[in-house]
C-alpha cells in the first residue's frame, strides 16, 4: 500500500491527546489519524455519531423486543403452572397438613437450591424450551396481537 506524506497543522490539544493515544496504544501518530480517517470515510457520508447512535438504538431495540418476548412468555407459564396447580390439586386434609407443610418447605428448599445452580452454570430454562429469535422477528414479535 502506498502511502502519502501530508504536513498538515493542528490545534496544540490535538496534537497532544494524538500524541498520548499513540503512547497509549503503542502506535504511531500516523496510525492514530489513518485510523480516525478510516472510521471517518465508513459512514458514507452521515454523521458518525448519529450512525453509531442509530446501529445502538437498533441493537436495544432488538433486546427489549427479546426481554419483551420472555417476560411474556413467563407470565403464560406462571398462569398456566397455576392454572394446573389449582386444578389438579386436591386439598390437604387439617389432619396431614403439617406433614404437607414440612414436605412443601423440603421441595422448595431443593428448587431454590436447584435454581441457584442453573443461575450459577449460566443455563436458561427459559431458552431450553424456546430457541432465541432473530433480531427481526423478535422486533415484529412484540408487535402482535397476544
Amino acid at each position: 500500500m502506498s502511502r502519502t506524506r501530508l504536513n498538515i497543522f493542528i490545534e496544540q490539544a490535538h496534537a497532544k491527546r494524538l500524541q498520548e493515544l499513540a503512547t497509549l496504544k503503542g502506535i504511531s501518530k500516523s496510525a492514530v489519524v489513518a485510523s480516525a480517517l478510516a472510521g471517518l470515510f465508513a459512514f458514507d457520508g452521515a454523521e458518525p455519531r448519529e450512525t453509531v447512535l442509530t446501529h445502538r438504538l437498533d441493537r436495544l431495540t432488538h433486546q427489549f423486543g427479546r426481554l419483551e418476548r420472555d417476560q411474556t412468555i413467563l407470565i403464560e407459564m406462571m398462569a398456566s403452572f397455576i392454572r394446573y396447580y389449582f386444578s389438579a390439586t386436591t386439598p390437604v386434609p387439617p389432619s396431614q397438613q403439617e406433614a404437607a407443610r414440612a414436605q412443601g418447605k423440603a421441595r422448595f428448599e431443593e428448587f431454590t437450591q436447584q435454581l441457584g445452580r442453573q443461575l450459577q452454570r449460566g443455563v436458561s430454562a427459559l431458552k431450553s424450551v424456546q430457541p432465541p429469535m432473530p433480531p427481526d422477528t423478535a422486533a415484529t414479535a412484540s408487535k402482535e396481537p397476544a
